[in-house]
């Protein structure tokens, strides 16, 4: 989750609301603490993609710290969360700003240097394995198994905003192709 991500939910739906603009490359190791909680709502003018790569990018500079991440909390019940699935190995639940009718995240418990998917090394293997089924055990249970998309965003380019893997379950709409 980035600070932008309560803005892609559907109250907002993609309109400018109030003026100013908001420049999500303010937030950086140096200065980690910027987040939009801080700034009342009518100081949003315009959201842009910028914002969300800028955001990004400011995510990957802590990439490697091993300091809890939001999922980590989450898996500790330190924040609140709707559980759709649980087992030893990963915890999957709904994404609090969905991209579609079923958005929801699958991570593995143990982070185990999996920042991205471009970090996996061959013993990652097993717990790579059972994030997709974990996947398509969400998707049945929550009546998508006809037809879902599994997404995976992987570094700063692929705008990944936590660095601890995780899945996008997504469906119960048609999925255009193609998808980016």
């Amino acid at each position: 989750m980035n600070s932008l991500s309560f803005l892609r939910g559907p109250l907002l739906a993609g309109r400018a609301v109030g003026f100013g603009l908001i420049n999500a490359s303010k937030v950086t190791a140096k200065n980690p603490s910027f987040t939009l909680s801080r700034l009342p709502l009518h100081a949003f003018s315009s959201i842009r993609a910028s914002d969300e790569e800028a955001s990004a990018r400011a995510a990957a500079l802590n990439a490697d710290s091993e300091a809890p991440t939001i999922f980590d909390k989450i898996i500790a019940k330190e924040i609140p969360s709707t559980i759709v699935y649980e087992d030893e190995k990963v915890l999957a639940f709904r994404d609090i700003s969905p991209q579609a009718p079923v958005h929801v995240l699958v991570v593995p418990k143990l982070r185990d240097g999996l920042t991205h998917l471009g970090k996996a090394d061959q013993r990652h293997g097993e717990i790579l394995g059972h994030l997709l089924y974990a996947a398509k055990i969400v998707a049945e249970k929550e009546g998508i198994i006809d037809g879902f998309r599994v997404v995976i965003n992987s570094g700063p380019s692929a705008c990944q905003s936590v660095y601890h893997l995780h899945l996008h379950v997504l469906g119960g709409r048609q999925m255009k192709w193609p998808a980016g």
